[in-house]
């Protein structure tokens, strides 16, 4: 619980923040499969919440027990909450990952509960990513790959193996000197003139790479393998939903 130094401290000399590490390691102790936590950092200012709720979250990760946390700060669950039940006057209104809430409420209640939710820090790549809309082969010819760049109004697209590992990005600049060299593939065309993300990235550490390229942010696997783009389109849309709805 990082308190090793304040083994020999009564309780009247610990903090807040250090009285409620206290109650967690009480509650680890007895080696319950299951802990309810009712809102245990409700009274911590934000600084000692935060240092908790990452504490708690280390502490599952290591431990795999399972928590049921009550809390009002919804910001709170969509952090730390795997699934999530939105209740009502004692009933159940919607259960769901903070994702699933966040982008589909079940009524005007949930909507309105989750008006005010970062949804920067919820949303992941993987909630708002979508097929591209053109890939190419390294083997095609640059005049072929150019064409369907016009046609499409485009200025660039991933270049992905037969294994569907994202192998970089053609410009039509590129292309074009390319097919007026008489290049036989696009090989020379091939930057690395992208961004990448993982699929559980949350939005707010990559919306600001949206935009600095021809190309949408690129979701990839830890194979290397393309799931998908990320439009900037698609990142101000989320984040303008929630403009909208508070």
């Amino acid at each position: 619980m990082g308190l090793g130094d304040r083994g020999d401290a009564g309780p009247h000399e610990l903090s807040g923040g250090m009285k409620q590490r206290v109650g967690l390691a009480r509650a680890l102790a007895t080696d319950a499969p299951i802990l309810l936590m009712d809102e245990p950092f409700s009274a911590l200012d934000p600084l000692i919440k935060r240092d908790m709720q990452e504490l708690l979250l280390k502490l599952q990760a290591e431990d795999q027990r399972t928590i049921v946390f009550v809390t009002h700060d919804l910001n709170e669950a969509m952090r730390i909450g795997h699934r999530i039940m939105v209740m009502k006057d004692g009933k159940v209104v919607q259960t769901g990952t903070g994702e699933e809430i966040l982008s589909d409420p079940a009524d005007d209640y949930v909507s309105n509960f989750v008006a005010d939710v970062d949804r920067s820090r919820v949303l992941t790549a993987g909630s708002l990513l979508r097929p591209p809309l053109l890939t190419a082969r390294p083997d095609e010819k640059p005049v072929d790959v150019l064409r369907v760049l016009g046609n499409a109004e485009m200025n660039g697209l991933y270049v992905i193996d037969a294994a569907g590992r994202l192998q970089g990005v053609a410009r039509d600049g590129l292309l074009a000197e390319a097919a007026r060299r008489g290049d036989q593939d696009i090989g020379a065309c091939v930057t690395q003139e992208f961004e990448s993300v993982a699929a559980d990235a949350p939005l707010v550490e990559f919306c600001h790479l949206a935009g600095r390229h021809d190309v949408p942010v690129a979701v990839v696997d830890g194979d290397g393998r393309l799931l998908g783009v990320v439009p900037r389109a698609a990142i101000l849309t989320s984040l303008a939903r929630s403009e909208e709805d508070a």
